[in-house]
């Protein structure tokens, strides 16, 4: 009996974690990133990512969590879950953030202006708070915190599966 209900529990755990690309909200979140991708994968992989395809089944970029990735980058009050789209050419498609315990997130990282400024940016930018990232001044913890995780989570992406030139290793 126990078995079942533990089975039942961790499914639940999966489809609130927003892990499988077949759960319909998981979808929406994929399709954001990558507008003109046909299908994604299964999460796979070290570092665990999914991967976005085109029609003819070719890649066209890589979708993370931040917290798994970057599993001890802390904003102010815990971890900062950001779902983060890189394509072939080490520039991040966008970024979705998910999930957060942050008291000034609603007008720091939650903002549609703060996850605009990451579209078409290289992982190789500084991706410096005040500089190249434009922040509240008091959520700057939460934005630093946000900003690093996505910076390093994607260079992890890029050095992983991408060639310094661009396209695939």
């Amino acid at each position: 009996m126990r078995i079942p209900i533990l089975a039942l529990l961790l499914a639940g755990v999966v489809v609130l974690e927003g892990q499988s690309p077949f759960d319909p909200l998981m979808q929406e979140r994929l399709a954001r990133l990558f507008p003109k991708a046909a299908s994604f994968s299964p999460k796979e992989g070290s570092p665990p990512h999914f991967k976005a395809r085109a029609a003819n089944g070719d890649i066209v970029g890589f979708a993370f969590w931040t917290t798994e990735l970057e599993p001890l980058e802390r904003g102010y009050d815990g971890p900062i879950q950001v779902l983060v789209g890189v394509d072939l050419d080490a520039e991040l498609t966008g970024i979705i953030v998910v999930r957060h315990f942050e008291p000034y997130g609603y007008f720091s990282v939650d903002t549609p202006e703060y996850a605009e400024q990451f579209v078409r940016k290289n992982v190789r930018d500084r991706f410096r708070v005040g500089a190249d990232v434009d922040a509240v001044a008091t959520a700057t913890i939460t934005v630093r915190s946000a900003t690093r995780a996505v910076r390093n989570g994607a260079r992890r992406i890029a050095r992983q599966f991408l060639r310094p030139e661009g396209g695939l290793k």
